[in-house]
Order: structure tokens, then C-alpha cells, then sequence
């Protein structure tokens, strides 16, 4: 696939750790997790909020992490290759942790399958696998899969599912013109694309219905919850004895999962934390 010669080319995992990135990475006081989930980040678009990631990658640590599916967005990278520095430096932040000792985990979703052929390989420190199982500090066991298996529009009908991702990148689209217009007047990030899709009573039902479906074959399968990507759409709620997670995504709710050191889970709104953290800055210089 020509797609994936040219990310060869973009970065030859014997080398590129040893590179350097245009955005140099911060030396700070790291946050630290036991486990981070991330996914739906669609590298090679320009929905992708990739300075929110790399931030988000400089200022957290973890002693495991989860990729949970469509990091790289070959459906959009097919149709036209669209490579920034920032997408090169997400790359090269994640292998340079994986160097450091974290073990990571990358669980390809729909929009990279072409990497699940990989399945069982490792990569410049990273496993590839079609699914996992994860161990939680306070012994429950999640099943971490990307979600696309129990989507019904993605199993019947994949036309239908290439004609809304067009949709959805144009509203990425929209969304960045939007947020370019509010960084120049000084607000924080705000996702339009999420705003519309909470709001049409639709998408609701659609969203819920996957969570039901994910959590049920979760609780088949006999393990204590799920950890899952795929709708964009941040969570963390019980459903039928069955604990159901979803990391979110980096295009518009840019949101993380992490398990803390005894076990205990938490959502991160990285947007609100990048807003929290430049008005903390402003208030101390005003002191």
C-alpha cells in the first residue's frame, strides 16, 4: 500500500528514536499512572489535535500503555497523504517512551487495520495485538479492544460507514476553523463536531446502544469490564455488573483513561487541564 510505504519513509523505527523533534519535549514534573489508555488520535488528518497529545505526552507517565485503535487514519491517508512535523513527533514521543522501559500496547482500530495483520509482532518496542486483557492494580480484569467489531453500520454496511467518515472530516474541518478563530481570540479549546453530536437525539441512542453491546460480550467473556475507543465519546459507567470504559479520542473531546497506582480509574478532559493550567499561569504572573 502506498500509504504505508510513505510512513515507512516517514520514520524508520531503527533510527528515529535516535532523531530529533521539531517540538522539543518538556522537561517537567510528569503526572504518574500505573496505565493510560489513548485512541482515535487519526494521525495524517487535520482534525488530529496533535499539540494537545504532545503536551499531554510530555506532562504524563505510566508504566503501561494502551494505543486502543485508529491512532493512524489510513482511510484519509489513501485519499491523500497528510503527514505534519506534530504527527511525527506523537510518533516519535511514544516510541522514545517505549526505549525508556513503558510497555506499549497497540490495539489497531478500523481506520489502521491494515496494521492488524501484525498481530502478536513487535515494532520499536511496541506489541501489536487484535485484542487484550488487562490487570488492574486492585486485581479486575478488562478486556481492552477498539470497539469497531460491534459497530452494526461498520459490519453491514461499509460503504455507509466510508460516506459518514466524509462527513465527519468535514466537520473536523469546521471544528478547526472554529477553534483558529478562538485561539486568536484567547478562548479554550471547545470541539463543535462533539457539541452537534450531543445534541441530536440520535447519535445519543446510537452511542448508548454500543456501550450496551460492548459491555454485554464483555460480561460473556467473563471478565470484570471493558476498556474500548471507536465512538469518540468519553465514559465510565456500569452497565448490568459489567464495568464499561471508553478512553475518548484526540480530535474533538482529547481525552485519556488512566488507572491510578491502587487500582482506581479516572477519565482526563485534557483541554480543560491545558485551560486550567494557562489560567493558573496567568493569575500567578498577575500576583
Amino acid at each position: 500500500m502506498t500509504y504505508i510505504r510513505k510512513l515507512a519513509d516517514v520514520a524508520d523505527l531503527a533510527d528515529f528514536v535516535h532523531s530529533r523533534p521539531a517540538i522539543p519535549e518538556r522537561i517537567v514534573e510528569r503526572q504518574r499512572y500505573r496505565t493510560v489508555w489513548i485512541s482515535d488520535v487519526h494521525l495524517g488528518t487535520r482534525g488530529c489535535n496533535a499539540h494537545l497529545l504532545i503536551d499531554f505526552l510530555d506532562h504524563v507517565d505510566s508504566d503501561t500503555m494502551y494505543l486502543v485503535g485508529d491512532i493512524i487514519d489510513g482511510w484519509r491517508l489513501k485519499k491523500k497523504f497528510y503527514w505534519p512535523d506534530a504527527h511525527n513527533d506523537i510518533v516519535w514521543r511514544i516510541l522514545k517512551r517505549a526505549k525508556r522501559g513503558t510497555r506499549i500496547v497497540y490495539i489497531p482500530g478500523n481506520h489502521d487495520e491494515m496494521f492488524r495483520q501484525f498481530s502478536g509482532l513487535h515494532f520499536g518496542g511496541v506489541t501489536i495485538k487484535r485484542q487484550a486483557v488487562h490487570e488492574t492494580a486492585d486485581g479486575r480484569r478488562l478486556l481492552v479492544l477498539h470497539g469497531d467489531e460491534f459497530d452494526a453500520i461498520m459490519l453491514s454496511h461499509r460503504w455507509l460507514a466510508y460516506l459518514g467518515d466524509a462527513a465527519y472530516h468535514f466537520a473536523m474541518w469546521a471544528n478547526s476553523w472554529v477553534n483558529a478563530y478562538r485561539r486568536r481570540m484567547g478562548l479554550p479549546y471547545w470541539s463543535l463536531s462533539k457539541h452537534a453530536k450531543h445534541r441530536v437525539k440520535k447519535s445519543v441512542e446510537f452511542i448508548s446502544k454500543f456501550e450496551e453491546i460492548v459491555a454485554h460480550e464483555a460480561g460473556a467473556r467473563g471478565v470484570d469490564g471493558v476498556v474500548a475507543g471507536h465512538i469518540h465519546t468519553a465514559e465510565i459507567r456500569e452497565i448490568a455488573g459489567v464495568a464499561y470504559y471508553n478512553d475518548g479520542d484526540w480530535v474533538e473531546g482529547c481525552t485519556a483513561l488512566v488507572e491510578h497506582f491502587d487500582g482506581r480509574m479516572e477519565l482526563l478532559d485534557w483541554a480543560a487541564e491545558v485551560a486550567a493550567r494557562e489560567s493558573a499561569t496567568v493569575v500567578a504572573l498577575a500576583a
